[in-house]
């Protein structure tokens, strides 16, 4: 038996997609998911499905299929996409898309965010059909295309352009959340309830176009490095949401802490690996990520151009924007370039309980935490047909591993034993829930 016939099907099939370069470059520059698209597809038909195909722009493309459940009143939503950032090939320790297996372990871009999951609901439908059973209730399976350049050509575009594929749906899981921390000696899961917002703005200075040898006073470049320092050193307050609170209270519970003595920035620190993660969803961060200028050595450019990240609490977006613009001066412009909502969803219900449960028949007694993401998904796009999203992509993870920090980290890699938790634990929460 050769090494792939003895891979493990999820395993298998997150190594395929790993190995289709899907990278998304952003401002419209991508590899495109067709082919991933397709193997999905592909797979989705051998389940006896009938996926269909949504082409947005040529090679952006998304697949939707239908499960038909026990239950028709209520439909979930299951969703992953297809795309993800760029690799530095030189940065990796292996070829980012060659889907390594090493060290116990699942190399590449996507084997976190987040070709795993892909292949984890591919698998957990497949056990439950095998099975000779049925979902509890209809699922609306999807793959999105252009999720890393806020969804626009993928979940924003079957949203606004064909609402009817999610019609009956109240509910979707997805991507970022379900994974174990560790506290102490205590595991535990974060389940993802609420998102920031996301901001994608531009800083623009202008200047006087002149020689490289000149003295040149109002030199556009010299502009906007001093506004890129100011906002990249910005200090932004610590507010807590009803998440963010009940989170904190519960990680302070665990440890055994009064979390009135204990600060918010110090509880996030106790999570370990998770903390980056969670300290960034105690207050607004604006990040500079690209810088734009110039065209030759020896010519001072009339105009540059920054780049800055922002994710700010939801209705406090045109706030953030106008004290970055405060901040910079009157000077700079701050040009929106891309926005999007967040959101904020109740740790509680029948769904929050199924979670719990499958998770518990696995790990039994290991808490289960809500938290806000201080990045975004796909669940912004479903929420604007008013369909809730968690963040659930369930794996049990040793303490030591820096699972969020493989998020666009290098190196991304994922445990081959977590795809098998992830595979049963969400093969339990389709076929009950």
């Amino acid at each position: 038996m050769s090494a792939a016939e003895q891979l493990e099907e999820t395993a298998r099939i997150a190594r395929d997609l790993i190995r289709l370069d899907t990278s998304n470059y952003g401002e419209g520059r991508s590899n495109g998911e067709a082919e991933a698209a397709e193997y999905v597809a592909a797979e989705l038909v051998k389940l006896g499905l009938q996926p269909e195909m949504f082409e947005s722009e040529p090679g952006r493309i998304s697949v939707i299929a239908r499960v038909e459940g026990e239950s028709h009143d209520e439909a979930l939503v299951v969703h992953g996409h297809l795309d993800v950032v760029p690799a530095v090939a030189d940065n990796w320790s292996v070829d980012p898309f060659g889907g390594v297996i090493k060290d116990g372990m699942l190399w590449g871009r996507g084997a976190v965010d987040m070709k795993n999951m892909d292949a984890m609901i591919l698998t957990s439908l497949g056990d439950i059909f095998r099975s000779g059973k049925r979902p509890a209730r209809d699922l609306i399976v999807a793959f999105f295309a252009d999720e890393e350049a806020g969804g626009v050509l993928g979940s924003g575009y079957l949203v606004e352009h064909h609402p009817q594929l999610f019609a009956g749906a109240t509910e979707a899981i997805s991507e970022v959340g379900g994974y174990s921390i560790t506290l102490g000696d205590q595991r535990a899961y974060l389940l993802q309830t609420g998102e920031k917002a996301l901001i994608w703005a531009k800083l623009v200075a202008h200047g006087r176009a002149a020689h490289g040898s000149r003295i040149i006073h109002d030199n556009a470049v010299t502009r906007l490095a001093e506004a890129v320092a100011t906002v990249g050193r910005l200090e932004w307050p610590v507010r807590l949401t009803e998440t963010t609170t009940q989170l904190l209270g519960e990680i302070a519970r665990i440890l055994g802490v009064d979390p009135q003595k204990v600060g918010p920035d110090e509880l996030a620190l106790a999570t370990g690996t998770a903390s980056g993660f969670i300290q960034a969803s105690l207050r607004t961060t604006a990040n500079p990520t690209v810088l734009k200028a110039g065209y030759k050595h020896n010519v001072i450019p009339d105009t540059a151009e920054a780049l800055i990240d922002i994710r700010a609490f939801p209705g406090e977006e045109d706030a953030v924007i106008a004290a970055i613009q405060d901040a910079v001066g009157p000077d700079i412009e701050v040009v929106t370039v891309f926005r999007d909502i967040g959101m904020e969803t109740s740790f509680e219900g029948p769904l929050v309980d199924a979670v719990k449960a499958s998770l518990h028949k696995h790990d039994p007694g290991a808490p289960v935490l809500p938290y806000l993401l201080a990045a975004g998904t796909d669940n912004k796009a479903l929420s604007k047909i008013g369909i809730k999203g968690y963040g659930f992509a369930p794996l049990k993870l040793p303490a030591e591993l820096d699972f969020p920090g493989m998020f666009h980290g290098v190196d991304e890699r994922v445990p081959l034993d977590a795809l098998v938790f992830g595979r049963q634990v969400l093969h339990d929460l389709l076929l009950e829930y």
